[in-house]
C-alpha cells in the first residue's frame, strides 16, 4: 500500500513509522528498504483486501498520474462490502492498475463489484504477439454507414511492412448486399458465413479514412487473453507508449479492433466523466500527411 493512516491522516511510508490500516484498522509498518518501493504492510497479518497484488515502478507511476486524494480509495458496496480501489476519481470512476495474471472469476468479481470500471493492463508482456493493423474511420460518421469493413487476414500481419498499417481493408456495400439478401442488417452478418459479396478494394476509400480516423485499428493478437476480450468493462492495454490501446468491437458487424487513446486524454477524461463508457468520447487523433 502507498498510503496508510498516521495520526489519522492519509501518509506515505517512512523508515521506522508505524500507521493504522485505512480499509481494516490493522496496525501497519513501514517497508522502506533500498531495493523495494517504499510502501505500508500489515504487520500481523496478510493484507484485508483479498485483491491485493504487490506493487510494481509501474503500478506506482499509473497511480502518481492522479491526485493524491484519488489514489488508494476504499469502495463500498450496498451489502457492505469493502475493497481498495488503485485510482477513484471524484466523479466515482473506478481504475484498477492490473499487472499480474488475473482469473476470469475476480475479473468478472471486480467488474460487478465496481461497475463504473476502467481497466488499465499491463501489456509488456504480450506486446511481441500484438500486431496493429489497418485504420478504420470513425463509426459515427454518416458515410460510412453503408460500409461492411473486412477483417484483414491473419497471415497478412507476418508479412505486412509496418508502413502499411495506416493502409485501408477491404470492404463490401450494405446496399448491395441486401439486393440479393433481402432484410439482412449489418448485425446478421456476424452469424453469415457463407454469403456470396461484393468485396472492394480500400484503396478508392483511402482519403476519406484518414480525414475521418479517429484512432481505431484493426489488430491481431497471436494467443490472446481472452479473458481481456470478454470483460465487460473498458479494457486498455499500455505498452509503454504514448498511447493506450482500448480494446473495443466497432460496430454492428462485431468487427474487433482496438482504439488508440492518449494517456492524458484517458486521465483529464476518468477526472470529469461520470460514465467509464464515456472516456475518451470524440475526436482523439489525427494522422500526418
Amino acid at each position: 500500500m502507498q498510503y496508510a493512516l498516521v495520526n489519522g491522516k492519509k501518509s506515505l511510508a517512512t523508515s521506522g513509522a508505524r500507521a493504522i490500516c485505512p480499509t481494516c484498522g490493522a496496525d501497519m509498518v513501514a517497508k522502506c528498504g533500498p531495493r523495494v518501493i517504499h510502501h505500508w504492510a500489515h504487520s500481523r497479518r496478510k493484507d484485508c483486501d483479498p485483491w491485493w497484488e504487490n506493487e510494481t515502478p509501474w503500478h506506482r507511476e499509473w497511480k502518481e498520474k492522479f491526485p493524491e486524494e484519488c489514489r488508494e480509495v476504499s469502495h463500498i458496496d450496498s451489502a457492505g462490502e469493502i475493497h481498495r480501489a488503485d485510482i477513484k476519481t471524484p466523479t466515482g470512476i473506478v481504475i484498477e492498475v492490473q499487472h499480474s495474471t488475473l482469473s476470469e472469476v475476480e475479473r468478472k468479481s471486480r467488474e460487478l463489484f465496481y461497475q463504473n470500471l476502467v481497466w488499465i493492463v499491463d501489456g509488456i508482456k504480450y506486446r511481441r504477439n500484438f500486431h496493429l493493423g489497418c485504420i478504420l474511420p470513425d463509426p459515427s460518421v454518416e458515410l460510412f454507414q453503408d460500409i461492411v469493413w473486412h477483417q484483414l487476414n491473419r497471415s497478412a500481419y507476418r508479412w505486412f511492412p509496418k508502413s502499411e498499417y495506416e493502409s485501408t481493408p477491404c470492404y463490401s456495400k450494405m446496399s448491395e448486399i441486401s439486393k440479393f439478401y433481402p432484410g439482412i442488417t449489418k448485425s446478421d452478418l456476424r452469424h453469415s458465413q457463407q454469403l456470396v459479396i461484393q468485396v472492394y478494394d480500400g484503396k478508392d476509400l483511402e482519403e476519406e479514412v484518414r480525414n475521418h480516423y479517429n484512432g481505431h485499428h484493426q489488430f491481431y493478437w497471436t494467443r490472446p487473453r481472452q479473458m481481456w476480450l470478454d470483460a465487460k468493462c473498458p479494457v486498455y492495454l499500455d505498452f509503454g507508449e504514448e498511447v493506450l490501446y482500448k480494446l473495443d468491437t466497432y460496430d454492428e458487424t462485431g468487427l474487433k479492433c482496438v482504439r488508440l487513446v492518449s494517456k492524458q486524454k484517458l486521465i483529464q477524461d476518468a477526472m470529469v466523466e461520470s460514465n467509464a463508457e464515456n472516456i475518451a468520447i470524440g475526436s482523439c487523433f489525427v494522422l500526418e500527411p
